[in-house]
Parts: C-alpha cells; structure tokens; sequence
C-alpha cells in the first residue's frame, strides 16, 4: 500500500524532559490506524508536530513525501484534521458552515461540498442550524468539512469524547467507509481500548513518548491460518488421547477447571475444527462449547506495557 506519512525518528523534549522518543512510523492510504496510550502518553504532541502547530526537535514528519517543517504548505494541503472537538459557527446551518470553509480552500466546488455531506449522512439535516445538532452530528460535520479539500490524511485526536455509544458506533462506522471508499489514511489516537479494538486495522502503542508496538487487529491473513481454539469437554485428559488417535494436534489448556469439565487446544482452521469435535464425539466425549481463543487489545496492551493502567 502507498504510504501516507512517514515519521523517521521524531523527538520533542521541552527543557529537560523528553515528551516523543525517537518515534519512527509508516502510515499507508486506505487503513483506519490507531494511536493507542495513556493519558500524557505523547499522543496530543505527535499529532501537533504532524500538523505544524509544534516544532520538532529532532527528526523528520513526510506527509506525502512534503516534510512538514520544511515544505510546509505543500505537506499540509493534504491533510484534514480534528483535534478534540470540532468548533462550528452554531448560528449557521451545517451547509453554511461547509461553504464558509469551502471558500478558504482553492478548488472546492459546490458539488464537491455536497459530496462530502452525502458521504457522512447528513443529508437530512445540513440545512439546519448547527446548535439542533447533536454532539455526534457535529463530528460527522466536523469529518465532512475536514475532507473538503480532499486530503490523503485525515488526523482525529480522541475523537469519541462526549459521544454516546450510539454516536460512537455512528463515527466508527463512517471513518472505515471513508478510509474504504476514499482510500485515506485516517490516523485516530485515543486512550479507549474497546473503542479501537472495534475502529481501526492497525495500532500502534505509545508509552512515555516511546513506541512499544504496532498490531493488526484485523483477520486479514490471519483467518486462512490455524487458530488457537478451545473446547471445554468433560474429560479433558481423554479428550487430547482422542484427539491425537485422530490424527490432531491437541494439548490441556490452562484454564481454570469447572466443576466437572476443563479445555482442550487444538490448532486448526474451519475444517480442522469441525473435524476435532467429530473425534470427540465419536469418542464419547461430551463438547460443551467450542470457542477462538483471541487475545483482546486489552490483553496485547498489558502484555507490551507491562501492565500499565489506561483510563
């Protein structure tokens, strides 16, 4: 994929302390792509230094192959923005407020205006007044007049604050239709595990300034390969004799025992899986319940950071 935003060793200190170490990261077009860290983490600075509103003291930020510092308008026509909440004139209509922006950028038609208003449902309601707008709709308005001028980055900074879950499933939802259907890359930081579990492709994970990892949270080629499943049977001990009298990798799991059953590991795909809970019942072996062992984004968290708590 086309990569975006290329940051090669970023670094801010301010007096003594050093706020970003060293942040190297690839952001490709079309991927919805996590910032994940603890309050005070570093988030809220990468993403001022990403749009010019704070210098970098070491290192380098490419957004389209334009360095940020150095090429300034050229790297950030290209970038759209929301930082907390987007700020709207409240007396004017959504679609006011759209040309009112539309008119500071060059090249921005009515149909391109009215593109954007389609493209996050706002149809029904962008010639209200923007103070009947509800906190969601006024992010939705907020992601449509970010991308007037088309850009390749779309930057949110916590943008599911004040949300309630179904504004927050309403915003979800959009930025992977856009990422999809506009092929950009859309950069969200937030400290809410649940939420970017279920938003984005990829995380990267932010400690003191630091980057610990970066993981896909998406199937993709996982799904075509074995996975790590389940089965809670009565007799797990004869469970894995049967299992491997079949011909299947099977092992005990370590998982607390019931009252009178426990786990067994296979590894497998779709088929292995369907396969394995013949075996046992044919070995008369009692399956209570068949399950993917997945780690949670909560659990890679904690295991890349230690154990460091996220509000």
């Amino acid at each position: 994929m086309e990569t975006i935003v290329q940051m090669r060793g970023v670094t801010k200190r301010i007096g003594t302390r050093t706020i970003i170490d060293n942040l190297t990261l690839d952001l490709p077009r079309g991927e919805v792509f996590g910032f994940l860290g603890p309050n005070g983490a570093g988030k809220t600075t990468t993403i001022r230094m990403m749009v010019g509103l704070m210098s970098l003291t070491s290192g380098e930020i490419l957004i389209d192959g334009k360095s940020i510092e150095k090429e300034f308008e050229g790297a950030i026509k290209h970038v759209g923005a929301i930082v907390e909440n987007p700020e709207m004139y409240k007396y004017l209509t959504g679609y006011q407020n759209l040309v009112h922006y539309a008119r500071m950028m060059p090249g921005v038609t009515e149909h391109r205006v009215r593109e954007v208003v389609a493209l996050v449902g706002l149809e029904a309601r962008i010639h209200d007044k923007v103070k009947t707008y509800s906190l969601g709709m006024r992010q939705r308005l907020g992601v449509a007049q970010a991308m007037l001028h088309r850009p390749k980055l779309l930057i949110l900074d916590e943008p599911t604050n004040g949300l309630d879950p179904a504004g927050i499933r309403e915003l979800r939802d959009y930025l992977r239709k856009l990422a999809k259907d506009e092929g950009i890359a859309v950069f969200v930081s937030s400290h809410l595990l649940s939420e970017m579990e279920l938003m984005c492709d990829r995380v990267a994970i932010i400690q003191n300034g630091r980057l610990i990892d970066v993981r896909s949270l998406q199937d993709g080629e996982q799904a075509l390969s074995a996975r790590r499943v389940l089965f809670q049977v009565d007799r797990p001990a004869e469970a894995v004799q049967a299992l491997q009298t079949a011909g299947q990798s099977a092992e005990l799991a370590e998982k607390a025992q019931e009252a009178d059953s426990g786990f067994v590991i296979i590894y497998g795909d779709r088929d292995g899986i369907a396969t394995a809970n013949a075996a046992l019942v044919q070995a008369g072996i009692r399956v209570y319940g068949i399950r993917e062992d997945v780690k949670s984004l909560e659990d890679q968290f904690l295991e890349v950071t230690g154990g460091e708590k996220i509000g």
